[in-house]
């Protein structure tokens, strides 16, 4: 999003070759490919760990750190390597991210009509919305000192980074559209309006 939200402000003339079906199906697969082969490095580490401590995690997701404590041996250090890998995957896609953003916010106040900017802005924002909530939420989550970590403050930011950004996505990226702004307007004067007597 952040490669396309590029193009389309800082090189629109050549938004049709930069960005042709070649080039998604490329950009798809390589997301797709990373991050299957990231998930496959974890569950085959996490499915070679001997659990001595029982198998009942405090949380409803099952993560990689409440996997860990549960573990006896120590082939953490297998562990500790899959995460500086995801870390590397992620750390490139974030940087890329905020290179991206740079090179839009440049090219954004290089934009003379104040129509224009509230245009690109408008249309950049609800990705960067969505993607500095999952981050932030997601790297709380992982880098979070384990002396303030409880079960409840953990499910609670499992749940923040797994399932309200998937839920508002759609909603965010909709709020561009006339349509669905016109039928959230008449949802909310509906339900604020006072019955007539008949």
């Amino acid at each position: 999003m952040s490669y396309d939200c590029y193009v389309a402000i800082c090189k629109p003339l050549h938004y049709g070759t930069l960005l042709g079906s070649r080039a998604c199906v490329h950009m798809a697969a390589a997301a797709w490919a990373t991050g299957f082969l990231s998930a496959l490095l974890h569950t085959a580490n996490t499915f070679s760990l001997p659990l001595c401590k029982g198998n009942v995690l405090e949380q409803l997701f099952c993560e990689i750190p409440l996997i860990l404590k549960l573990s006896c041996s120590d082939s953490y250090h297998r562990e500790a390597g899959l995460l500086a890998f995801s870390a590397f995957l992620f750390g490139g896609c974030f940087v890329f991210i905020v290179v991206s953003y740079v090179q839009i916010f440049r090219a954004m106040l290089r934009i003379p009509s104040e129509q224009g900017r509230h245009k690109a802005f408008s249309t950049c924002l609800p990705h960067l919305a969505m993607v500095s909530l999952f981050v932030s939420t997601g790297a709380f989550a992982y880098l979070k000192l384990p002396s303030i970590s409880s079960p409840s403050l953990d499910l609670m930011i499992a749940v923040l980074y797994s399932v309200v950004p998937p839920t508002l996505n759609p909603l965010m990226y909709s709020m561009r559209n006339l349509e669905p702004k016109d039928a959230l307007k008449k949802l909310m004067t509906g339900c604020f309006q006072q019955p007539q007597a008949a």
